[in-house]
């Protein structure tokens, strides 16, 4: 039986048919055609290899096999960054080297020498996040620091506001990487050593840029702001930190409406009174009255990073404003310690370090420290500028009663100190001849402690 297509081919007529029937004039077409049959090109000529066609290349991915990776946890990376390694057993141990005594950096004998801090003393400023992630610690088997002549002066200072029951208002300045943050430790650790209540605010930073709850004081003119969050970790650093003073101190005013401890309660107890941030301010300044009433311990106030509690923060009030620094409550309490509105009965000392890593241009804090440098020396005080429209009074007036302490390069026998302890631990190769030491100091900038360290430890940085 024939297929249906085999059927329809014979019903087709014959293409003779069709063109009888078509007039002759149709057949006059065109030299060419749009038809793809007969408009198709002649496959081309090959003649190499070249002209071969090639292998179109792939658009697209091959699956891969993924493997699940743990993300990092909130925060975790800032720790990392921010770690702090204080020891390394791959270093050599120095031998012969003296231990921090309560005495020692106040004696004149001892400048110019090294001397390693206690483990307990260790423990203690940590947990004061006075070590700093860009200090090289993590070189050497224990912690270390030089008696420079500037640490000498400034614990001289320190020991004469202790027995004259007055209290010592320093400003740290110098150059970049002179080591201001480490002369401030070093002014912690003898505090520490001698029984001085130590309280420390590691970053002026963390106070100002925005990062950290604040709510506003209620009955304040003008209105201050709190940070309780940040007061509640502050004040639980301050109790680890001067647990063993804070328990022989017992309370001596009544602080019944803020909290439930009866008579005889001492300050350790109030300082962990505090369970939650809303009364972290209030517990924290009770404590801060305390300390400063007749019959305490010196106290040690100390901030890193002055140059950004004397600005504008950016913390905005109920109505847009912008807040200034000095109407927030704990940097309130620092400044009118510094300015001498807060007086110390006992003695002690208010410390500001300037950061020449991260710090603002500040013209008033700059104008100020420039006409005390200058009075301390005897020179002429410089005038303000009579075009700058930035100079602020309340910057002023909280820096003019300090005492500024500028720390630059190290000498050439300190830094030949310095050398020779790094040569013990195993990190200096070359001979350490005065040669040497001198090719350091100049290539150091005179001496300076950071560029130091770069010019000879660098290669074993981490």
């Amino acid at each position: 039986m024939a297929s249906a297509n085999a059927l329809r081919n014979l019903m087709r007529p014959s293409v003779t048919v069709m063109t009888a029937r078509i007039h002759p004039a149709m057949f006059a077409v065109a030299s060419f055609s749009t038809s793809p049959a007969l408009a198709a090109a002649p496959p081309p000529t090959i003649k190499s290899r070249r002209d071969l066609p090639k292998k179109t290349k792939k658009t697209y991915k091959k699956k891969s096999n993924v493997v699940p990776v743990k993300k990092p946890s909130p925060g975790e990376r800032k720790a990392f960054r921010q770690r702090i390694q204080l020891s390394n057993n791959s270093a050599l141990p120095v031998q012969g080297l003296g231990e921090l005594a309560p005495e020692t950096m106040a004696s004149a004998e001892n400048k110019g020498k090294l001397f390693t801090i206690p483990d307990q003393v260790v423990d203690l400023l940590r947990t004061l996040e006075a070590f700093k992630p860009t200090q090289s610690w993590n070189l050497f088997r224990r912690p270390h620091f030089l008696v420079r002549e500037e640490t000498a002066q400034l614990i001289g200072r320190l020991e004469s506001a202790r027995k004259g029951k007055e209290s010592l208002t320093c400003v740290l300045t110098g150059s970049r990487l002179s080591g201001k943050s480490l002369t401030l430790l070093q002014a912690m650790a003898h505090a520490l050593l001698n029984g001085w209540v130590v309280i420390h605010v590691p970053e002026g930073q963390d106070l100002t840029n925005g990062n950290t709850e604040y709510a506003a004081v209620t009955d304040t003119n003008p209105t201050q702001y709190a940070q309780p969050v940040y007061c509640l970790k502050l004040l639980q650093n301050i109790y680890k930190a001067n647990k063993a003073v804070l328990e022989k101190l017992e309370m001596q005013k009544d602080w019944s409406k803020l909290t439930n401890l009866k008579s005889g309660a001492t300050l350790a107890d109030l300082a962990l009174s505090a369970k939650e941030s809303e009364y972290a301010w209030p517990t924290l300044h009770a404590l801060w009255t305390e300390l400063t009433l007749p019959g305490r311990p010196p106290v040690l106030f100390g901030l890193d990073g002055l140059s950004h509690i004397n600005m504008i923060s950016e913390y905005r009030d109920p109505a847009f404003n912008e807040i200034h620094a000095h109407d927030l409550t704990l940097i309130r309490t620092f400044v009118d310690a510094l300015s001498g509105a807060t007086k110390l009965p006992n003695g002690g000392a208010i410390i500001a370090a300037t950061s020449g890593n991260n710090a603002h241009h500040h013209p008033s804090q700059e104008l100020v420290l420039s006409q005390l440098e200058a009075g301390q020396a005897g020179r002429d005080i410089p005038k303000p500028n009579a075009y700058e429209r930035k100079y602020d009074d309340r910057v002023y007036d909280a820096l003019k009663n300090s005492y500024v302490l500028r720390l630059e390069g190290l000498s050439k026998d300190e830094s030949r100190a310095l050398m020779e302890y790094w040569g013990a631990s195993g990190l200096v190769r070359d001979v350490l001849n005065t040669r040497t030491v001198s090719e350091k100091w100049a290539l150091a900038g005179h001496g300076i402690v950071g560029e130091l360290e770069r010019v000879s430890l660098m290669t074993m940085r981490m």
